[in-house]
């Protein structure tokens, strides 16, 4: 099943609803399912797709 975090590419700003104080993210990779991020406030952090719902940042 695909997930909405199938759609995140590097570059994209991301938060996790889950782990507010990680502050905003940017995407690193997104390579079978794992999705590196880098959080200003967790560093880098990889997230297993279906465990984890990233929420694109749109507008900082």
């Amino acid at each position: 099943m695909r997930s909405l975090n199938d759609m995140l590419e590097p570059g994209m700003l991301v938060k996790n609803p889950a782990q507010p104080d990680w502050g905003l993210g940017q995407v690193q990779s997104n390579i079978g399912g794992k999705v590196t991020v880098n959080f200003e406030n967790a560093g880098k952090v990889v997230v297993q797709s279906e465990r984890v719902a990233l929420e694109p940042v749109w507008n900082t």
